[in-house]
């Protein structure tokens, strides 16, 4: 797979200081030259005066504007958005409009200001395919497709156009969250837009994803249709509610790798170095699944609720794998919007003044460690010392995006440190696009993330979907939870007793994954 060169020479930000805005910005306002600088295998950009178009959102309908801001926006502290209004900083349809403008259907809000955009990373956008009309394309995890709240020119659409000319219109025909990697169609003109679009709207086109997640996912295929619901779109929060929106989720894992004691590594070979390295996945105690994810529709944030409904989130996700939000359950068959005004408090703290302490990046301080009954106590001893090492040198790692204290000396925003690794992307990754006639079918590699561990066996491609009859699928929808797949302290319930791996772990691997890699 060919990628898209990046000239990433540029190691410092242009030295000239930003001036001050007129007292009456002019919209919209000049763009940055050259705005892309990279340190840090990061993509940066310097900071810029920009103003916001938006379109009235239905929900925002005979609303007053600073109602409008305050429970929308959270890129500025309440304080930032009432003193602009006050200001008349902020106008509708080209008029300036104060904290109780009422914002009717098509109307305009337009709002400049000293826009500090966070960075992404400085990886390329991959190409898969590309002819006269469309440009089929691997995009990074962690940039938006286009410019939304913080971010502009670090958007795909933007970087797009920086590497190809300015004058070039790049004309997404789908959609990945921020978040997310994989396949996405770019069209070069709008007939080829026009037609990709219809294609995907006509339901003619279905889509697989990859995921790593937490713990040991059911075999065969787990169908979840549970509808799911927006709670916050501020914070972009989405829960499977019995009033929400109809969704539909086929999973299948591919495999599953369990976790590996730092004590029964190898000995050091004769060259001083260990025969085998030492697992990426140590540190996650109930180890993790590699799993095809097969969406039926195309509700926002459906995979990564679905998961979490059925008690595997994403290992990653920095929402609905964080237990600082929902607890130690991660919100396991919650249906209910009982708790949800405390998870959306906890959640709004999240990049401000914590880090998401999700599943795979947390550090065990407190926790014993895991070990097989009757371990002589000098081993333990080694061990806690081991995971207490490895802890601190986590704990540094995971210093992510929060306020730093600091301010801009032209605008007197609150600045952000840098976001960490793991706030980058989550593992969750469109593998592939296909016509059902089966006229075409773009796919990407797999990820990185899914790949076996040094020393394990496991899938290195996804297999095609194979489809099953009905009855042989485990379906979860419409509030029922099948018996087996109750509560982790329920006595039906099978435990998944992580094996013992000296040197070279144990893996699952579905049937067709073992077709895949006899191919191979």
């Amino acid at each position: 797979m060919a990628l898209t060169p990046v000239d990433t020479t540029t190691q410092v930000p242009p030295s000239e200081p930003v001036e001050k805005p007129p007292k009456v910005a002019i919209t919209p306002c000049e763009p940055p030259t050259a705005p892309y600088y990279f340190e840090g295998g990061l993509r940066r950009v310097k900071p810029y005066h920009y103003t916001y178009n938006t379109f009235c959102k239905e929900r925002w309908r005979n609303r007053e504007l600073e109602d409008i801001f305050i429970s929308e926006f959270r890129d500025r502290p309440p304080e930032y958005y009432r003193a602009a209004l006050e200001a008349g900083k902020v106008t509708v349809n080209g008029k300036p409009a104060g904290p109780h403008t009422i914002v009717k259907n098509g109307e305009v809000i337009s709002h400049t200001l000293h826009r500090h955009e966070p960075p992404v990373t400085g990886k390329a956008i991959g190409i898969i395919h590309e002819d006269d009309d469309l440009v089929v394309i691997d995009k990074p995890a962690g940039v938006p497709v286009h410019s939304a709240g913080r971010y502009h020119y670090n958007s795909v659409i933007e970087i797009l156009r920086a590497e190809r000319g300015g004058g070039w219109v790049p004309r997404p025909c789908n959609r990945l969250d921020r978040l997310t990697s994989g396949v996405m169609f770019i069209a070069k003109h709008p007939k080829a837009a026009e037609m990709v679009a219809s294609r995907l709207k006509e339901r003619t086109v279905h889509k697989e994803y990859v995921a790593r997640v937490k713990g040991k996912f059911p075999d065969g295929v787990v169908v979840c249709d549970q509808p799911i619901m927006q709670v916050s779109p501020k914070l972009g929060l989405n829960r499977v509610r019995a009033t929400g929106k109809t969704a539909k989720t086929k999973f299948r894992r591919l495999a599953y790798y369990p976790p590996v004691y730092p004590e029964m590594q190898p000995e050091e070979g004769e060259d001083g170095r260990a025969a085998t390295p030492p697992p990426a996945y140590a540190n996650e105690e109930e180890g993790y699944s590699i799993v095809h994810c097969y969406p039926l529709t195309g509700r926002t944030h459906q995979i990564r609720v679905h998961l979490q409904f059925l008690g595997h989130p994403i290992t990653n996700d920095p929402i609905y794998s964080n237990r600082k939000v929902f607890g130690p359950e991660l919100g396991k068959n919650e249906d209910s919007g009982d708790r949800d005004e405390e998870i959306v408090e906890r959640l709004h703290n999240m990049g401000k003044t914590e880090v998401a302490d999700t599943v795979s990046y947390r550090t065990h301080l407190t926790a014993a460690p895991l070990v097989p009954p009757g371990t002589d106590s000098s081993i333990v001893e080694q061990i806690m010392s081991r995971e207490h090492e490895a802890a601190v040198h986590a704990y540094h790692k995971r210093k992510g995006e929060r306020l730093s204290g600091e301010q801009c000396d032209v605008c007197g925003t609150d600045l952000y440190t840098d976001p960490g690794v793991h706030e980058l992307g989550i593992f969750l990754h469109a593998v592939a696009y296909a016509d059902d006639d089966g006229d075409w079918k773009y796919r990407s590699q797999m990820p990185s993330w899914a790949l076996p561990p040094s020393g394990l066996d496991g899938p290195r491609a996804v297999p095609d979907w194979e489809i099953v009859p009905e009855e042989e699928e485990l379906v979860i929808g419409n509030g029922t939870v099948p018996e087996g797949m109750e509560d982790d302290n329920d006595e039906k319930k099978p435990k998944n007793v992580p094996a013992l791996v000296r040197g070279v772990g144990l893996v699952d691997i579905s049937s067709a994954s073992r077709q895949e890699e006899a191919t191979q």
